[in-house]
């Protein structure tokens, strides 16, 4: 957890804006997933340019394995600018390495929210929380939660929801 706020966006006035991580969990998955896939296109690539042009050609593997491990780097940074806080009218969403975003969805406003899992997300046990609004532009997602915290943001967005839409 992160007191303050990144960059100096989210907070105003006096308000101290206390900001949510996702999980390491999140990350383990992203990155496993780049090393499989990228670690299979090396190895094809090796062994078709291996057999096909001549072993010197097989170097040209080594292409996507560089391109893995850039992408290692780069999966961390994104990883470490997504964050979320709860306030009293409204929830935070911060992420973006180069640009910056910070999405301010009122509770009011929210008319679904629903908690969301495919079978990668679910072997490395996560889940991700699903905005939905009036405005379907401002349509905001809380990626790779632990599935209990996703069903308890879930339940207090709504909650919050549901007492702010009551009067308008």
């Amino acid at each position: 957890m992160e007191t303050g706020s990144p960059g100096g966006a989210g907070a105003t006035g006096d308000e101290q804006v206390v900001w949510t991580g996702l999980p390491p969990g999140l990350l383990r998955m992203r990155r496993l997933l780049l090393v499989v896939w990228l670690g299979s296109v090396a190895l094809a690539v090796g062994l078709l340019l291996g057999l096909l042009a001549g072993p010197a050609w097989a170097a040209f593997a080594l292409l996507p394995l560089a391109a893995a491990g850039w992408g290692w780097v780069m999966l961390g940074r994104n990883w470490r600018s997504w964050r979320y806080a709860e306030r009293a009218d409204d929830l935070l969403l911060s992420r973006g390495v180069l640009w910056r975003t910070e999405t301010v969805v009122p509770y009011g406003r929210m008319q679904l929210v629903e908690v969301t899992s495919g079978p990668v997300m679910r072997w490395f046990g996560l889940a991700g929380v699903q905005l939905h609004t009036a405005a379907a532009a401002t349509d905001a997602t809380v990626p790779g939660l632990e599935p209990a915290e996703a069903q308890r943001l879930r339940d207090r967005l709504t909650e919050l929801g549901e007492a702010r839409s009551a009067g308008l």
